[in-house]
């Protein structure tokens, strides 16, 4: 797979910033977001709490997981199969635990579709972290 130099593409470092920026402020949201349910939130229904813990337990892993592929690409050249991972990373958190937030939290419902796609995103990164293992390690 071919590498991508970071020092030589604009359009790729600018999208590592951004993602860079994504995963500060998700980090930041996941500790704030929990203390919030460890505490106020207690007064929601056990089966909404339930779904929101779960949302921030994936968020705050995904978050962590996507900082580490960010560090990897900085280390060495970025393959694409390492960009596209950390894409899909992204296109997780947002989905998949975005997606439990505004349904649980403001109520709706047809957001809730959007979910499986975070969760498809999920693993279609870790697949694409394992062909970048195998290609590349």
């Amino acid at each position: 797979m071919s590498k991508i130099n970071l020092n030589n593409s604009g359009g790729i470092h600018l999208l590592m910033r951004f993602m860079m920026i994504f995963v500060g402020i998700s980090g930041c949201f996941s500790v704030l977001f929990g203390a919030w349910l460890a505490h106020g939130g207690q007064s929601l229904a056990s089966s909404v709490q339930s779904s929101l813990s779960t949302a921030l337990q994936y968020q705050l892993f995904h978050t962590i997981t996507l900082l580490v592929c960010l560090v990897w690409a900085k280390i060495q050249p970025a393959s694409k199969l390492l960009m596209a991972a950390c894409i899909c990373f992204l296109l997780g958190i947002l989905c998949f635990s975005g997606t439990i937030y505004i349904k649980s939290i403001f109520e709706v419902h047809s957001i809730g579709k959007l979910t499986p796609i975070g969760g498809v995103s999920f693993a279609l990164a870790w697949l694409l972290l394992a062909l970048e293992g195998k290609k590349n390690l």
